[in-house]
C-alpha cells in the first residue's frame, strides 16, 4: 500500500509539473546535470532537455533503431526516474499472465519499462475493439495504476 502511495505521488508530481514545462537548451542545464546523463547514457543521441519545475527532463533515442527513453534529474544530477520503451516480449512473465488473467482477448501496445527509487515498474495500454486501458504494473504482475482511456 505504502508503495502505491508513493508511486501515485511520484506520478501526480510529474504530471503537473508537466502544465509549467519549458523546453531549454543543453547550456541551460547545469553542468553536473549533463555529466550525470552523459555517464548514465553515453550513446543518446537527438537529446532534447525539459525544465519542469526543478527537474530536468532529457528525452533522447539510443541504439540502432532509434529507441525512445527519457530520465528525469534532479538539480544535483541525482536521477530520479528512467522511461524507456520496450517491445511487449520484454515484459516479465507475471505482468503478461496479470493481463491474461484480468483483460482476457485484449492485446498489449505501447509498452514501456520505468525505474525510479531502484524499482521496475512497466506501463502500457491494453486493448480490445471495445475499451481501451493504460496500465502500470510493478514486476510480480500488481497493478499499480489504472485508468480506462
Amino acid at each position: 500500500m505504502n508503495c502505491k502511495l508513493i508511486w501515485s505521488a511520484f506520478m501526480l508530481a510529474l504530471t503537473t509539473t508537466g502544465a509549467i514545462a519549458q523546453d531549454i537548451s543543453q547550456s541551460q542545464v547545469p553542468a553536473v546535470v549533463l555529466n550525470s546523463f552523459q555517464q548514465k547514457f553515453p550513446k543518446a543521441k537527438k537529446v532534447d532537455w525539459e525544465l519542469k519545475g526543478n527537474v530536468y527532463e532529457a528525452e533522447f533515442e539510443t541504439g540502432l533503431f532509434g529507441t525512445d527513453q527519457e530520465a528525469w534529474f534532479q538539480h544535483n544530477g541525482r536521477l530520479l526516474r528512467y522511461k524507456t520503451d520496450i517491445n511487449k516480449r520484454d515484459l516479465p512473465k507475471n505482468v503478461v499472465d496479470r493481463v491474461k488473467r484480468d483483460f482476457p482477448g485484449y492485446r498489449i501496445d505501447d509498452a514501456k519499462r520505468i525505474t525510479a527509487e531502484q524499482k521496475v515498474s512497466y506501463a502500457f495500454e491494453v486493448k480490445s475493439p471495445k475499451e481501451e486501458w493504460k496500465l502500470v504494473v510493478d514486476s510480480q504482475g500488481n497493478i499499480l495504476e489504472k485508468v480506462r482511456d
